[in-house]
């Protein structure tokens, strides 16, 4: 222990020079770097039996118990390498207690891809004696590269978040920094150690100091594959939409058959409903107002369920929202964001829906407005709430999932043969038909639809069309 911390973990990942690192730690008195204490094959170290007396049988049965034994031990700082496949039960522990020092290991990924690719042709791991070097050539791949990519991003994102909502820093160390002496002694001095050796001795060798054109067989094709990799993430879709909770009191399930529809607003909602109440064969009322407990209930009664959602295309249902929430001045209607679209987005919305000056051009140019409205909203910078009825069905579906997830997510357009599809999954012989029915005011939108309202939507809703693919509208089939 030291006055800054209790005890150290090194996040690092295989064949970034961890094994370097930690040789170097417990050259400086005072620290103990006890290996991959949390490693799900072995404890510490490959053939050991224990570390501080708990077995690996201990650690595996209550891993606290290992991790209190390195942060109670007498005089010196204990600590240990963690990688991302290593123990996850331990990881917010490590993560939320400001008392446990973060020293974060990194090396170029494309070379410690291709280190990895190496140690497992050769099946050496550590070097001690350049005589004993086993040599072999990487073959890179691709689609493996990426996915190697992918580990490591989303281990650093998962890190850098914790420390951020925790208010903690940690020591950054590179892999061409491990031979740095300065930067050696200053991680000692970070973890609060008084004295660090004048200079650091290892055993451990280099294993491929080669080039990686000489480790690489096919290093012309990994050099035009590294050209198209997207290393600052140029292609994606920047996202600044509020995060949505699982809206479980508009859920609706069936009070005779397993099935429950989790509804995405402005969608066909009533038009399933109605089929749902039709299945159920009674006329009775769905069963609705689920709180997360009753919800739960509902599941654990209902062996076999289905849950379904269904897609509107992003026009059709933008159209929908704004003639049901904005256009409308009736019961339902959204007074306060209405005033505010017309006070400050310059909409021009009719007192009355059914006035006659409120002809085809004026609803083209408000619902143009609105959609300009929405592309903004969507990106943070309005004042103005960014409600379910218009959210983006992705960040809908994400809310969905931090409860359970539907079983199918539908298309409008298929709702006619794919609900009585899940219908017959249930058992139900001969389910009603379905009747495809359009937004009450589709054929308003049928008439003003163009290329521009069609540009004007991408806009705002980048992500649903990337993510599920929907084409331009076709107003003879809205969905």
């Amino acid at each position: 222990m030291t006055a800054n911390f209790d005890y150290f973990v090194v996040f690092a990942e295989m064949r970034t020079g961890s094994n370097l690192l930690e040789d170097y730690l417990n050259q400086i008195d005072g620290i103990t770097c006890f290996g991959e204490a949390f490693n799900p094959s072995f404890i510490g170290y490959p053939n050991r039996d224990d570390i501080l007396g708990v077995t690996h049988l201990q650690r595996e049965d209550n891993p606290d118990r290992l991790l209190k034994a390195i942060r109670t031990q007498a005089r010196k700082l204990g600590g240990f390498r963690y990688f991302h496949d290593h123990d996850p039960r331990i990881l917010p522990t490590l993560l939320t207690d400001p008392r446990c020092a973060k020293v974060i290991l990194t090396r170029n990924p494309i070379d410690s891809y291709i280190s990895l690719k190496i140690a497992r042709a050769t099946d050496q791991w550590k070097l001690t004696n350049f005589k004993n070097a086993k040599t072999a050539t990487a073959h890179f791949d691709a689609h493996e590269f990426e996915r190697h990519v992918g580990t490591l991003q989303t281990r650093q994102l998962e890190l850098m978040h914790g420390l951020q909502v925790t208010g903690q820093t940690a020591f950054y160390i590179g892999y061409d920094d491990l031979h740095d002496t300065d930067v050696l002694s200053g991680l000692a001095h970070w973890l609060g150690v008084p004295t660090a050796p004048d200079s650091f001795q290892s055993t451990l060798k280099p294993q491929n100091p080669q080039p990686l054109s000489a480790k690489v067989e096919n290093f012309d094709q990994m050099q035009a594959a590294l050209r198209s990799f997207d290393r600052f993430d140029l292609t994606r879709t920047p996202n600044f939409e509020p995060r949505r909770g699982p809206v479980v009191p508009s859920y609706k399930a069936c009070t005779t058959r397993p099935l429950l529809y989790l509804p995405i607003r402005s969608g066909p909602e009533d038009m399933v409903s109605q089929w749902m109440s039709a299945l159920d064969g009674d006329g009775s009322e769905l069963e609705t107002k689920f709180n997360q407990k009753t919800l739960r209930g509902w599941l654990l009664d209902n062996p076999g369920h289905q849950r379904f959602t269904v897609l509107r295309h992003p026009v059709a249902r933008a159209h929908a929202a704004f003639c049901d929430r904005i256009l409308n001045t009736g019961p339902g209607s959204f007074t306060m964001i209405r005033n505010q679209l017309i006070r400050f987005h310059d909409i021009d919305l009719p007192e009355d829906m059914n006035d006659p000056a409120y002809d085809a051009a004026a609803h083209k140019a408000a619902f143009k407005g609105f959609l300009r409205f929405l592309r903004a909203n969507l990106n943070g910078q309005t004042s103005i709430r960014v409600d379910a009825h218009w959210a983006s069905q992705v960040s809908c579906l994400q809310g969905m999932s931090e409860f359970c997830l539907p079983d199918h997510v539908l298309r409008e357009a298929d709702v006619s043969t794919a609900l009585p599809a899940i219908a017959r999954k249930l058992g139900i012989a001969t389910p009603p038909p379905i009747a495809h029915t359009a937004h009450p005011l589709h054929e308003k939108l049928a008439r003003v639809y163009d290329a521009d309202i069609e540009t004007l939507c991408r806009d705002a809703y980048p992500r649903d069309y990337m993510m599920f693919g929907f084409k331009d509208l076709d107003v003879k089939n809205p969905a």
